[in-house]
């Protein structure tokens, strides 16, 4: 928890290129429910800052093997070197010290803008979010939690273990468990807005509406559950129960 702050340290990743957009509102109204509290709140607004959503060896001051580009073995070495570029370092250092990540950001494709999960490829250091068994309840976010806030354009009935697209955590789980809960965090249940692009405006204030009383009610929103390293022996097999 921040020094000074009754709740600690919040940083919101932002990624929409319309700042008028229905999601940009969602944003706003995430920061100023939780400034409202007592948050300290950073945001990334990706599309605005033009962040390079390219891995690429230039991430790199300096290099450990400068004959082949491992990304990930590279990023430990600038950790432990300060060769992180510049822009690298600002993003993993407002995530550091952050005690809550959100991330804002419309469904495309059943995922996430590609310019999020470049960010996410970038700022996700090996060796400091995650490595080896250091993952999921072991990993480097530990203690921390993690939002999505997403909104889509189909209707909420075709969500769910019988609808046509199958469970929203399913099809976002590339990003609540293989990216937020494996370095870590601790994945609070996703807000989703439905159907956004077609109801009327008196619905979206509505929807923002529930939004701020979710971000009022975190510490009783529920947990998704991921898995355990208790549950696995050192090579990741699963133990056998008794």
């Amino acid at each position: 928890m921040t020094a000074g702050s009754p709740h600690g340290r919040a940083h919101i990743v932002y990624a929409h290129f319309e700042p008028r957009s229905f999601v940009a509102a969602m944003r706003d109204t995430v920061a100023d429910s939780l400034v409202a509290q007592g948050w300290v709140v950073t945001c990334s607004d990706l599309y605005a800052e033009q962040f390079n959503p390219v891995a690429q060896a230039d991430d790199f001051a300096e290099r450990r093997n400068p004959d082949y580009l491992v990304y990930s073995l590279e990023q430990r070495h600038a950790l432990e070197h300060q060769a992180l570029a510049p822009n690298i370092a600002a993003e993993v250092e407002r995530v550091r010290h952050a005690d809550l990540l959100v991330l804002v950001f419309p469904v495309f494709w059943f995922s996430m803008p590609a310019i999020l999960k470049g960010w996410i490829d970038r700022v996700f250091l090996s060796g400091l979010f995650y490595g080896g068994r250091r993952v999921y309840d072991r990993g480097g976010m530990v203690g921390k939690r993690a939002l999505v806030v997403t909104s889509l354009g189909g209707r909420q009935h075709m969500f769910g273990p019988d609808g046509i697209h199958g469970d929203i955590n399913g099809m976002l789980r590339h990003v609540l468990q293989g990216s937020l809960a494996y370095v870590g965090y601790q994945v609070l249940e996703p807000f989703v807005a439905y159907h956004v692009p077609y109801i009327t405006d008196t619905e979206r204030s509505s929807l923002l509406e529930d939004l701020r009383a979710s971000m009022h009610s975190l510490n009783s929103r529920a947990v998704l559950g991921m898995p355990s390293l208790d549950c696995f022996d050192e090579e990741l097999h699963p133990l056998q129960r008794a």
